[in-house]
């Protein structure tokens, strides 16, 4: 069974950072293309960053420059940098595979103005 387990979130001000971690279980990062995504309230769920297996990253246009996905394979956890947050970062932050379909819990980013 595959399990993806997000943790990092939190309150941070304006200007600040986070890193946010997904683990994996039942599956391996390095041979699979993880992202972020993210839903704030009343919104739909958005894409934010992604990782193919070749190490190629796409971003969402909001995020880029500012945010940055990566992977550790020996502890098969994706990271999500995220620097110079703004208010409208605030969402909750899920994790993907897209194969076999998978989310993980999510966890709570607040960015306050």
């Amino acid at each position: 069974q595959v399990q993806l387990v997000e943790s990092g979130g939190g309150v941070v001000q304006a200007g600040g950072s986070l890193r946010l971690s997904c683990t994996a279980s039942g599956i391996s990062f390095s041979i699979n293309a993880p992202g972020w995504y993210r839903q704030a309230p009343g919104q739909v769920r958005e894409f934010v960053a992604k990782l193919s297996s070749g190490g190629s990253t796409n971003y969402a246009d909001s995020v880029k420059g500012r945010f940055t996905i990566s992977r550790d394979n020996a502890k098969n956890t994706v990271y999500l940098q995220m620097n110079s947050l703004k208010p409208e970062d605030t969402a909750v932050y899920y994790c993907n595979v897209p194969w076999p379909p998978t989310w993980g819990q999510g966890t709570q980013v607040t960015v306050s103005s």
